[in-house]
């Protein structure tokens, strides 16, 4: 990635934190953008401290003209961008499909897909070209469902429908398109007191460590979660001219949990 420019969404914490250094650490300079613009200012601030040029911004996913402007904005600055990774996302759990409300299954397919789509939509304009990628960070929601959490997984199934048509769109550019479908990871979308209580709803104040057991029983590799950086990894990989014919792919990172049969 030495030389190359790399917008991420979703970037002032978790993967996308993870992944704005990871691929700093491999030459890329960033555009970090978040709805929390601190955030993303302080993942601006260790990519600089690495040595490699950062541009941040707070900005809504659900937001195109802001999109629009803040990314145009980045590529002015840093350069044509060379790698594209949609990683905001909102996880709840409302409950059974037909009990969710109007507004939670709006947030979530706002967020989630249309937040990715009008992502990839205002980078396009700035993609470098052939040896261009695009990374989705689907969930492993988006490949085997959840309930309680129709709106998650709805939109995150999508997200895989959305890529698949991209790579078709963009492959004769010589872009490359893919997905990856994390599970359980190491974040606060995990490492919540809800999550700890809807898993452990006998415990009065259950946290990590009570749910581990749980977790590590979904999965065929001895282990609860995975961390950030395994899904950054990833995303790395994809965005490199080492999966430079790699593209309409779903790669899951999830320790097994959906291969797992019983």
């Amino acid at each position: 990635m030495d030389g190359r420019v790399a917008v991420i969404s979703g970037a002032g914490a978790g993967i996308g934190r993870a992944t704005a250094l990871r691929l700093a650490a491999e030459g890329a300079a960033i555009l970090a953008l978040d709805l929390d613009s601190g955030s993303a200012e302080r993942t601006a601030e260790s990519v600089r401290d690495t040595g490699r040029a950062a541009v941040a911004a707070g900005v809504d996913v659900r937001d195109r003209p802001r999109l629009d402007a803040v990314i145009a904005a980045g590529a002015a600055e840093l350069g044509a961008i060379d790698a594209v990774v949609a990683n905001a996302g909102l996880s709840e759990n409302p409950g059974p499909a037909w009990t969710i409300d109007e507004q939670t299954w709006q947030r979530g397919l706002d967020v989630n897909l249309t937040g990715a789509w009008h992502t990839i939509a205002a980078a396009h304009p700035h993609i470098a070209g052939a040896g261009g990628a695009v990374v989705i960070t689907s969930s492993t929601a988006g490949i085997k469902a959840v309930p309680g959490s129709g709106q998650y997984t709805a939109a995150k199934h999508a997200v895989t429908g959305l890529a698949r048509t991209l790579a078709n769109e963009l492959g004769p550019r010589g872009i490359r398109v893919n997905t990856v479908h994390p599970g359980a990871v190491a974040t606060a979308m995990t490492h919540n007191p809800a999550t700890f209580a809807r898993l452990r709803p006998d415990l009065d104040d259950p946290g990590p460590d009570d749910i581990a057991g749980l977790l590590a029983a979904r999965h065929l590799l001895p282990v609860p979660w995975v961390e950030p950086e395994d899904v950054a990894r990833a995303i790395a990989f994809l965005c490199s001219d080492d999966a430079r014919f790699i593209t309409g792919q779903h790669l899951a990172v999830d320790a097994g949990l959906t291969t797992k049969v019983a």
